[in-house]
C-alpha cells in the first residue's frame, strides 16, 4: 500500500513548510521540511532519539551543546539522543533543510520551558 499526501494535504508548522508526523500514516520516522531566511530557526532543545538534518540548499549555523556547528549545501548532521541544540539560517541564499526525527512523533522538550 502507498500513501500520497499532496501539498494541500500536508501540515505546516511555525517555521516548517511541512510538517510530517509518521505515526498517522504507519511511517516509523518523522520529519519537518524547513526554506528558512536567515535568522530564522528553532532554540535550544532536545529529543529522546536522533536526528538527521539534510541540508540541501544554504547554510545553517547549528548549537550543539557549547558549540556551533555550520553546515553547508549537502551536509548532513546527526544529532544523538538528548543533546541540546538548536540552529539558524546564515547568509543570504535560503536555508532549504529537512530534519528527521526516529520516532514516528514528535517529542521535543524546548529548553527555556
Amino acid at each position: 500500500m502507498v500513501q500520497v499526501l499532496h501539498p494541500s494535504d500536508q501540515k505546516k508548522g511555525n517555521i516548517a513548510a511541512v510538517e510530517f508526523e509518521g505515526s498517522h500514516y504507519g511511517a516509523g520516522v518523522s520529519f519537518f521540511v524547513g526554506h528558512l531566511t536567515e535568522g530564522q530557526g528553532p532554540g535550544m532543545h532536545t529529543h529522546p532519539y536522533p536526528e538527521t538534518c539534510v541540508v540541501l540548499a544554504g547554510q545553517v549555523a547549528m548549537s550543539v551543546d557549547d558549540k556551533e556547528v555550520v553546515a553547508s549545501a549537502g551536509d548532513i548532521l546527526v544529532i544523538e539522543p538528548g543533546t541540546p541544540h538548536g540552529f539558524r539560517a546564515i547568509g543570504e541564499v535560503r536555508l532549504d533543510m529537512v530534519c528527521i526525527h526516529a520516532s514516528e512523533r514528535f517529542v521535543i522538550d524546548w529548553a527555556d520551558e
